[in-house]
């Protein structure tokens, strides 16, 4: 009855305002006439100057701060007649998260308008009517929500964390999951999503890989490329985040920290902001979100050179940029570069910053910008550039034409379908890496079968498909219950737990090791003694939410607690043990790979995960994910990673120096992951063999499906430039597409080398194209090169 009520008190469009609605244009400052930021046929850059010269101080200033939703600054649900007395009387640049029913330890959110969808998208009509009716100048709202792994919505479709979306290699698949997310978000109401993370993971101890593609940045660009391009097709903004070098804090430490990465400027540019410059510049992203941290003693949030010279005048940014929450006080909490919170708004909006986030009242931000204005501490022409920028995102949404819903009802058939769902179970399937296979035990043949234990602390847990920033409130099913399901009345199927996720002084039991207590212990002999029984026994271990992801890096990469101690308990009984990772960074799983005979990597999947592990342990889904990330074989050797410099990484096998000191090689390369069957790579082609340097390269290879299953393939290009005037990287992936196969079927896959896939940064720190000889190969991973041929670019 409450959608209803909605419904109509937004279709007739208030009727003591009525006249502001005319067929093809909205009477926003309520004026009776056309006005020129009004008129749809106007060029932008027309219609934001008219609308800036009508616009007073206070309403300039309101388009600078963000309005965090209900719960966590709003508190009403619906518009109050407190509004009137509220800063945002004078409008506001966005709110976030609005009415979203988020699930989260830190900031719960419950509300009664998310669900049905099509009540939540008339709430937002409600609400966005306010603005339009209630404000002098009308501007609309820019609804914000986020969207990493799905939209951060009660029920919205949800996806694998993004470090298993990056596994999928599957760049038609992302641009698809990215349509999902904009297409979601507009139904509901919804008008800017902040996805695609392009942060490149660099360090495996950092807790937010899990929201990372992966490490290299090629691979982050063109996947963040196409989320940020399906987002965007849907007429919802795709706004970046972090930027930028947020992801390789001082010892991967993250929380209070996110300081002081040591970084130096060319790697600054080759790998953490070369993801931000393609995406930009190739997807047109309406949106940058700056970062906590500095950078060479910069705070990038009050940084010039970061949000002005960067972000607009090298990479050509036109959107807004909004702080992560908080950021820009730190510049006077944490960083200590402003003296006081006042100094620190200077900082920002000096710098290049359009809008603030906090956790607190707009006005926090509003008030100070304002008597910098006054004092003249900040010009009329840096405000109104700031606002023009927010002004313009506004306008290419069309929030000036249409600023509603246009449909509300229809958000119950376009928010969560089951086309949208059989995507997500797909994304799934297809982010599942194989690790190992010895004997080809994997895939189980549920014929042969009959007892099956489960066991592991994350058999039975499902919180790892529900995190901060996605989806809340989908059913999930776990690795027991998609088992169950699978065997049905064919198998028997018995659980026990083992032992939990931590014991009880971890993570300090990392360093000094205790006793198992006797509950500890009798757990895992319970589990024992169930393994007696079995025919095949299946571990599901692994970290959860509390373990991994914002403010959880760690300093250890072990499986947590007494996992490992469960593992060999399971394996000394004899009998098969498939080991099935639920985690959101690589873990050093050293003893488990050397004994245990197959590993599974699921990452955090999905809430369809029980289902999509089920199938793909019995061979319903041949694995065909690669790692996105290298696996250490211990933190020791952080920084271990891909690309590299060359001998920067200790051969595998080779020794330190003149010594025998270390441990070397990855555990799991970069581009790495097996499949139940197997692949051939041949006729490989380079054309032209010798070209100029604004040359396209065009690279073809036969790939074949030489083994008995149907399975995806990554094929996976590298190039190598033989010598150069600086040190670069030995080799970088500069193209993978991945090829799904029948038995015995051979595909030409297709590669084009852009002058941009070739150029490296000189010594005057020009992207520069240098003559040379150049090597192509191509690999199952970054380690297995099966196939290289030589160019050469001539002057």
């Amino acid at each position: 009855m409450l959608a209803v009520v909605l419904q109509a008190a937004f279709i007739p469009a208030s009727m003591a305002q009525k006249s502001i609605y005319h067929k093809g244009w909205v009477d926003f400052n309520k004026n009776g006439k056309m006005d020129v930021f009004e008129d749809p046929s106007q060029p932008i850059n027309k219609r934001i100057a008219d609308l800036l010269s009508q616009m007073t101080v206070e309403e300039k200033t309101c388009q600078l701060a963000t309005l965090y939703g209900y719960k966590r600054v709003l508190k009403e649900e619906m518009p109050a007649d407190s509004w009137k007395n509220e800063v945002w009387k004078d409008g506001i640049a966005n709110i976030d998260e609005e009415l979203n029913n988020l699930t989260s330890h830190t900031d719960d959110a419950p509300t009664q308008y998310s669900f049905p969808f099509s009540k939540h998208a008339n709430a937002i009509n409600t609400i966005q009517k306010w603005f339009v009716e209630q404000t002098r100048m009308g501007i609309p709202v820019d609804f914000t929500n986020e969207g990493i792994h799905g939209l951060n919505h009660d029920r919205a479709t949800p996806l694998p964390a993004p470090i298993g979306i990056g596994s999928t290699f599957d760049k038609e698949l992302v641009r698809q999951a990215g349509q999902t997310v904009g297409r979601e978000a507009k139904a509901l109401g919804y008008t800017n999503v902040y996805t695609p993370i392009l942060d490149p993971a660099r360090d495996q101890r950092w807790g937010r890989v899990v929201e990372c593609y992966g490490e290299d940045p090629y691979h982050i660009a063109e996947m963040g490329k196409q989320m940020c391009l399906g987002v965007q097709e849907e007429g919802v903004a795709s706004t970046l985040k972090h930027f930028a070098v947020y992801s390789v804090p001082k010892g991967g430490r993250d929380g209070a920290d996110r300081t002081d990465p040591h970084v130096a400027p060319r790697e600054m540019y080759q790998i953490y902001l070369y993801p931000f410059r393609r995406v930009i510049q190739e997807a047109h992203a309406m949106g940058v979100m700056s970062s906590y941290n500095d950078w060479n003693g910069e705070p990038i949030t009050g940084s010039y050179y970061f949000l002005t010279e960067l972000l607009r005048q090298k990479f050509g940014f036109d959107g807004y940029v909004v702080s992560d929450s908080e950021a820009v006080e730190y510049l006077y909490t944490k960083h200590h570069v402003a003296n006081d919170a006042k100094e620190a708004v200077r900082q920002a909006i000096e710098a290049g910053l359009n809008v603030r986030t906090n956790f607190t009242m707009p006005q926090t931000y509003i008030f100070p910008l304002r008597e910098l204005v006054k004092e003249g501490k900040v010009s009329m022409k840096t405000l109104d550039s700031r606002v023009a920028d927010v002004l313009r995102v506004k306008f290419r949404l069309g929030l000036f034409d249409d600023p509603y819903v246009k449909d509300p009802k229809a958000a119950d058939k376009i928010v969560h379908t089951a086309a949208s769902e059989e995507m997500a179970t797909q994304m799934n399937r297809e982010s599942m890496v194989l690790l190992k296979n010895a004997n080809n035990l994997l895939p189980l043949d549920k014929s042969k079968i009959k007892n099956i234990l489960v066991t592991g602390p994350l058999a039975a847990e499902t919180n790892y498909a529900i995190s901060r920033y996605g989806p809340s409130h989908n059913h999930v099913t776990s690795v027991l219950d998609g088992i169950k399901d699978y065997v049905g009345t064919s198998a028997t199927v018995t659980y026990a737990k083992g032992c939990d996720i931590v014991d009880a002084t971890w993570p300090e039991s990392e360093i000094i090791e205790t006793p198992l207590t006797d509950k500890e212990q009798a757990d895992i002999n319970a589990a024992v003694e169930q393994a007696k029984n079995a025919d095949v026994i299946i571990a599901a271990v692994g970290e959860d939410v509390d373990r991994v992801g914002e403010s959880l890096s760690r300093t250890g990469l072990n499986l947590p607690g007494r996992q490992l101690k469960l593992i060999q308990a399971l394996q000394a009984t004899g009998k098969p043990v498939v080991m099935v990772m639920i985690n959101g960074q690589p873990l050093t799983v050293n003893w488990e790979n050397k004994y245990v005979p197959a590993i599974l990597e699921a990452w955090f999947p999905g809430p369809e995960s029980g289902k999509v592990i089920a199938e793909t342990l019995f061979g319903d889904n041949n694995p065909g994910g690669k790692l996105s990330i290298t696996f250490p074989k211990t933190v020791g050797q952080i920084e271990f990673n891909f690309p590299f410099k060359p001998s920067s990484q200790a051969p595998q096998g080779g020794k330190n120096s003149w010594g025998n000191t270390s441990v070397n090689g990855a555990l799991y390369p970069f581009g790495y992951g097996l499949s139940y069957t197997s692949f051939e790579y041949s006729n490989l082609q380079v054309s032209p063999e010798s070209g100029h340097q604004q040359n396209d390269i065009e690279v073809t290879v036969d790939v074949t499906n030489t083994g008995q299953r149907k399975g995806d393939d990554v094929v996976e290009l590298y190039l190598k430039q033989e010598y150069s005037s600086v040190t670069t990287y030995e080799y970088d992936l500069r193209g993978f597409e991945r090829v799904p196969l029948n038995p015995g079927e051979k595909k030409t896959v297709h590669f084009t080398l852009h002058p941009d896939d070739l150029a490296i940064l000189d010594k005057n720190m020009n992207w520069t194209v240098e003559p040379g000889k150049f090597q192509v190969m191509i690999g199952e991973s970054s380690e297995d090169l099966k196939l290289k041929k030589e160019f050469v670019v001539e002057k």
